[in-house]
């Protein structure tokens, strides 16, 4: 089973990247970014909540999340493999993820951290903002975001380059450059 972590901070590239590696390899993707926008949108009490979490800039609670991901695995406990997308943010989240894999008889085989300079996602960002009417995607809120991703989730990738299965990707280029670098990593997990 192919299981990857696709890293980065906001605005890196980690969703189109994600559907790249999807038809390459024919992975099941799991976006919590994704996962927690439609449970915004079905209007839940929870929901709201995560709704109101996102607008000020902070991270959804481990236990949300982890609860989010441990449904979408059991619902396709068949798969190939499965590629991370926002997912873990934290050491924590980590933990819990490799705990629950452990528990389905599998592993993270490893972790693709596309690096991007703050003043390039800052850009990326806001136009996507505008092109998509994204409220999440305003200059300020986007900079609280880097911070909160700087602090917390950044810690991540030592906890997997602890591991041995830290790859960092240069994350600028055009998207067939990046997606050329991550598959030239992901072919060489299948020959292993």
């Amino acid at each position: 089973m192919l299981n990857l972590v696709i890293f980065g901070p906001p605005g890196a590239g980690k969703g189109t990247q994600s559907q790249r590696v999807i038809d390459q390899f024919g992975l099941i993707h799991l976006s919590t970014g994704d996962m927690l926008r439609a449970e915004m949108a079905s209007g839940s009490e929870l929901g709201d909540q995560v709704k109101s979490i996102i607008a000020a800039g902070q991270l959804v609670r481990d236990e949300i999340v982890i609860a989010l991901i441990a449904k979408r695995l059991d619902a396709h406990a068949e798969a190939p493999g499965f590629i991370f997308d926002g997912f873990p943010r934290t050491v924590a989240q980590a933990e819990a993820l490799d705990h629950l894999l452990t528990e389905k008889h599998t592993s993270i085989t490893g972790m693709i951290s596309l690096v991007v300079p703050e003043e390039e996602l800052v850009t990326r960002l806001v136009k996507r903002g505008e092109e998509s009417g994204r409220s999440d995607d305003n200059e300020e809120t986007i900079r609280k975001r880097i911070v909160e991703y700087n602090e917390k989730t950044l810690p991540v990738a030592t906890y997997y380059q602890g591991q041995g299965k830290l790859y960092e990707i240069e994350g600028v280029g055009s998207i067939e450059e990046i997606g050329d670098r991550i598959a030239k990593v992901l072919k060489a997990f299948q020959a292993q």
